[in-house]
């Protein structure tokens, strides 16, 4: 399995919402076995760095997770969102 995490900062703040609203419509995509999108606690913050909404997915494979970043839904979603964020820090592991 392949877990995909991504960590987004909004460039204004006021947008955060916008972002995450956005971010939903990747929900749409049917290759990933498990999605979410949840906004940061900011419980452990690091001094200089602001995480404010977090992506985390699921795949079966690294096949599935290209198939989900080759959906034009992933296109549309990456247009809505670049313009408002700051920062996107991606990361994909596999696990089990």
């Amino acid at each position: 399995m392949i877990r995909h995490i991504v960590f987004f900062s909004a460039a204004n703040p006021d947008n955060v919402e916008r972002i995450r609203e956005a971010l939903m419509m990747l929900a749409d995509i049917p290759h990933a076995r498990h999605f979410e999108v949840g906004r940061n606690l900011q419980s452990d913050a690091i001094a200089g760095a602001r995480v404010d909404l977090v992506v985390y997915a699921e795949f079966e494979n690294e096949a599935a997770l290209a198939a989900y970043k080759a959906h034009p839904i992933y296109a549309e979603c990456i247009a809505l969102v670049r313009p408002l964020r700051d920062q996107r820090i991606a990361a994909d592991f596999k696990s089990g």
